[in-house]
């Protein structure tokens, strides 16, 4: 077997004496070497439980004739991020992460390595980092959260929250939606950015199949752990790299699915991040052209009903790819050894359908209320659009599942903020009036590191009022949780010059979803011809001066002077 560690050890005498100062044995010294990577660390729910789905992988590989070698990189929670300037760090650390995984994997030589994280950043961040080391890999979840009584969740915080500071409920009734909300370790039980990832990673075909989004307490992951690890040796013995595995094929498949389960937007930001670091191009225009007459089936939060955990209940990402298999390249490979259609054929005879089904029977519901049929489906456009115009001529994005249908085609006045503190204040006090568009600019990638809107997003759509008669128009991003009359991704950023720096109160903002556009057709209150904007936003172009850098120093410097645009995946180049 010809083995990269082996490579190593001949090249490095110290190699030898020095993992034998840390335990390993002269026998273990020729095992195939396997990376155990994971974002364990007591920094959030999502990743505070992972070491045992790090044991359960090693057990795997050691019973499998291979030695595991555990590495870590803990991931930030954007929930705990949230508020403050700690939710600007929360992209760049995707990148962090992802170079930590390249560094570790290639200053060291392995022959595989076992992926394991859970949330928002941390997913996309190991798909980017084993996409660098291309070697024989497999990726683990740490699952999903429970939910709490009657079914809480912890998107819905934020709404409640606002609904405090508005005197809607009171404050005894908020701490104790805040102290029961998460009642375990796992990824938040919505179908946010970290469950979105978690089944973006199984549709690329880097998961075994039928373990996305399995609840985090539940023994069924700790068994697909130890799988997990034997599988990956096996991939090892045949050097069956990423790049053998995942193609544009996969990217298409991963989209489909997307479309089918409301995914979150940020998944916009990191699928064609992921793409670049294996050479394809992949951008949201392409999310666009193929949730186009896309069937969307998940009646799972924030849009729907159920939380997260009833996905897996339901039959999970299998059950969603039998729904849309006409629209899947089912001759995609996957670490299984065999094809997408392959592993679909073998779900329907090994009892993975029956277990589901009877987690599901429990909470007395059946799959279709959880996974609509083909034929029977929430909607049929898809859930994401991207939307062009002269105020984002790069592009900008909106999950339109989510708006309210009177909001597809809009005409508002601009009411412009520079940053988010602001535009909630004047949401929350009351000068934000139906028929407003809120704008909050300079929090793109070069603004202040591209942090979620979510505070804001959930005072407006928490609002009966406001939520169905204004929208919120930003470069910065979503929360996957996210709901309602949302734009963003706006590119060019303010940061950059584009047109969102150029908005001025009163201007005339016109928001057509159905025909993809997002434009300024007027001024000062008034529609004004073409020719005129044009000639308008020409002036305030050249009066327009960038502000002063926020960050001087550090990680969000690099950061904000490498990051691409938002629309091509916001990553550092």
């Amino acid at each position: 077997m010809d083995l990269n560690s082996q490579r190593v050890r001949a090249l490095a005498p110290e190699n030898d004496p020095l993992k034998m100062g840390m335990g390993w044995s002269a026998c273990d010294l020729n095992k195939p070497q396997i990376m155990v990577e994971s974002t364990f660390g007591d920094s959030h729910p999502g990743s505070a439980h992972l070491n045992k789905f790090v044991d359960e992988a090693l057990k795997g590989i050691s019973d499998m004739g291979g030695k595991g070698a555990r590495y870590f990189v803990t991931d930030i929670c954007d929930g705990i991020a949230q508020g403050h300037d700690g939710i600007n760090f929360s992209l760049a650390s995707r990148d962090m992460i992802a170079n930590m995984i390249e560094i570790h994997g290639n200053s060291t030589g392995f022959d595989g390595g076992v992926f394991i994280a859970s949330c928002d950043k941390a997913v996309p961040a190991i798909l980017m980092g084993l996409a660098r080391l291309d070697m024989p890999s497999i990726v683990i979840t740490g699952g999903v959260m429970d939910a709490g009584p009657d079914l809480l969740t912890l998107e819905q915080i934020g709404a409640y929250c606002a609904m405090y500071q508005r005197g809607e409920i009171s404050e005894k009734k908020l701490t104790y939606y805040k102290q029961h909300a998460c009642p375990s370790c796992g990824a938040c039980s919505f179908m946010g950015t970290a469950s979105t990832m978690q089944i973006m990673a199984e549709a690329l075909g880097l998961m075994l199949p039928g373990s996305a989004l399995m609840p985090a307490t539940s023994e069924d992951l700790k068994k697909m752990a130890y799988k997990a690890g034997k599988q990956v040796m096996k991939l090892a013995k045949k050097h069956v790299k990423v790049s053998d595995i995942v193609t544009m094929d996969s990217f298409e498949n991963a989209i489909m699915v997307h479309a089918a389960i409301s995914g979150s937007t940020n998944s916009l930001l990191h699928i064609p991040a992921m793409a670049h670091e294996m050479g394809f191009e992949i951008d949201s225009d392409t999310f666009d052209r193929m949730h186009r007459g896309a069937h969307y089936l998940l009646d799972i939060r924030p849009a729907g009903r159920w939380p997260a955990e009833y996905f897996y209940y339901a039959g999970g990402v299998p059950a969603v790819m039998e729904e849309i298999k006409s629209m899947l390249h089912l001759d995609a490979r996957t670490v299984t050894g065999k094809t997408l259609g392959d592993n679909l054929e073998e779900l329907k005879s090994n009892g993975f359908y029956e277990r589901c089904r009877d987690y599901l029977k429990k909470k007395g519901l059946v799959r279709t209320d959880v996974i609509r049929t083909f034929g029977n489906p929430i909607g049929r456009d898809g859930t994401v659009a991207i939307l062009k115009g002269n105020l984002a001529p790069e592009g900008s994005v909106v999950k339109h599942s989510a708006v309210p249908k009177e909001m597809f085609q809009a005409e508002l006045l601009a009411r412009p903020f520079d940053c988010e503190e602001d535009a909630i204040s004047a949401i929350l006090s009351g000068k934000i009036k139906p028929g407003d568009a809120v704008f909050i600019r300079y929090e793109g990638p070069k603004g202040s590191g591209m942090p979620e809107m979510f505070y804001t997003t959930e005072a407006i759509s928490s609002d009966p009022e406001l939520g169905r008669s204004i929208a919120l128009i930003t470069d910065g991003r979503f929360s996957g949780a996210s709901k309602g009359p949302a734009i963003g991704h706006v590119s060019p950023e303010a940061a950059a010059g584009g047109p969102i720096a150029l908005v001025e109160e009163g201007d005339v903002i016109q928001i057509d979803i159905p025909a993809r556009s997002l434009n300024i057709i007027g001024a000062k209150g008034k529609k004004l011809p073409k020719e005129e904007i044009t000639k308008i936003l020409g002036e305030r172009k050249k009066a327009w001066e960038p502000k002063e850098e926020k960050y001087k120093s550090g990680v969000l410097k690099l950061y904000s002077q490498h990051a691409v645009s938002p629309m091509k995946g916001g990553f550092m180049k």
